[in-house]
């Protein structure tokens, strides 16, 4: 089984209706997990928080003034046994104010908006709740 280190950040925005989080669909131009709902994500290149930058800035436009920490949470094993994969994901939760910005790159072909409890409703890459679950809380089925 092949290991891989990746960051998965999640965008935040308050509005009056309560807290959203940014999903993008992968498009069909990467190597995994086509189709599929997910955060924004990379290899891990370089220390976990400067690659959580370099991806948001690559993938959705923002630079690091754009956007806010509010948490790095508990690196996270998910397996992927159907795809041979074993992901050592490395969480992080952004505040964005000005959610207007964002710019989708090649590796996405739509966004969507969600309040973070509605996560389960999508087909998402594997464990990305749980993924979720460690920096922004859910409440529990």
């Amino acid at each position: 089984m092949r290991e891989a280190k990746v960051v998965t950040c999640f965008l935040l925005r308050r509005t009056p209706g309560g807290d959203e989080i940014l999903l993008l669909r992968r498009s069909q131009e990467v190597g995994t997990y086509r189709g599929r709902w997910a955060g924004i994500s990379g290899y891990l290149e370089k220390e976990p928080l400067a690659q959580a930058y370099a991806e948001i800035e690559e993938e959705a436009g923002l630079g690091k003034e754009d956007v806010r920490l509010l948490r790095a949470g508990e690196a996270l094993e998910v397996v992927d046994a159907a795809g041979d994969r074993r992901w050592i994901v490395h969480p992080f939760l952004f505040e964005v104010d000005r959610p207007e910005k964002v710019q989708l790159d090649w590796e996405h072909v739509e966004t969507r908006w969600i309040r973070p409890q509605e996560i389960g409703r999508y087909e998402t890459v594997p464990q990305l709740a749980e993924t979720l679950g460690r920096v922004y809380p859910l409440p529990q089925p």
